[in-house]
């Protein structure tokens, strides 16, 4: 559609403003995530001067409407209208460092095109945003969805190697992803790393629909173990350390 245009056209397109960059004396260089065009960088000049129609639109964790003019580096934000800020994500040092290192992954997997990884992200701000939910839930949500949707997704209907579904206790291999009840797991010399309520929870976020992806409850001991489990899974499965992961944990352990 618009975005098929000439190069010297814009591109009008929404975008999550994931980092900003100032440089001279009141440009910026933001990195945007927006569903058509992945993740890319724009300049967005005099856009830190109070007068400026960019100031608030080219914000940290801004969702805005954006016309962006195609350039050979990067591209250039003509216009920007903001659509949605989430202003209670800086109220909190671990909702501010939880929203970099989501914003972090999303940038290293860099994906293209996928409206339900977007989605996903701005549910994920609005509930660090509204303090609706322990972000530790967030996170593993965050983690363990966004994995399955860049093609990571666990094998999680039953065990491997007896098709068991249901038990008190399983283990997730996280660098195979796949599941093995407690006997084939204790056969394997592996120790279970995921109680019945963290299994649930698993399975739940892996395979329900957007909507409803927030929408399970889970006690504090099932909580633990899930974090352990979707955190180690989608640091396993990343080309390259996180550079926000060290800051978050010191803020979030």
């Amino acid at each position: 559609p618009r975005q098929e245009k000439k190069q010297m056209d814009t591109i009008v397109t929404p975008g999550l403003v994931l980092k900003e960059t100032r440089y001279k004396e009141s440009d910026r260089i933001i990195t945007l995530l927006t569903p058509g065009l992945g993740v890319i960088s724009a300049s967005a000049q005099s856009s830190l001067r109070l007068k400026s129609k960019l100031f608030s639109a080219c914000g940290l964790f801004c969702y805005s409407e954006f016309t962006l003019v195609p350039g050979r580096n990067m591209y250039t934000v003509r216009e920007a209208e903001v659509k949605n800020v989430f202003h209670g994500i800086s109220s909190s040092i671990e909702g501010m460092s939880l929203a970099m290192y989501m914003a972090e992954m999303a940038m290293t997997l860099s994906p293209t095109g996928q409206e339900a990884q977007r989605e996903l992200r701005l549910n994920s701000l609005y509930m660090i945003s509204e303090h609706r939910t322990d972000l530790r839930v967030i996170k593993a949500v965050f983690e363990l969805r966004t994995m399955s949707e860049c093609g990571f997704m666990p094998q999680i209907v039953c065990c491997r190697d007896c098709s068991a579904y249901d038990g008190a206790a399983f283990y997730l291999d996280v660098q195979e992803g796949h599941l093995l009840c407690a006997d084939c797991a204790a056969k394997a010399g592996k120790t279970c790393n995921l109680d019945q309520g963290a299994l649930y929870a698993l399975r739940h976020i892996c395979l329900v629909d957007d909507k409803k992806i927030f929408a399970f409850k889970i006690s504090v001991g099932s909580l633990e173990k899930l974090s352990a489990v979707a955190e180690n899974y989608a640091l396993t499965h990343l080309d390259k350390p996180l550079k926000s992961y060290a800051f978050l944990k010191s803020v979030l352990p």
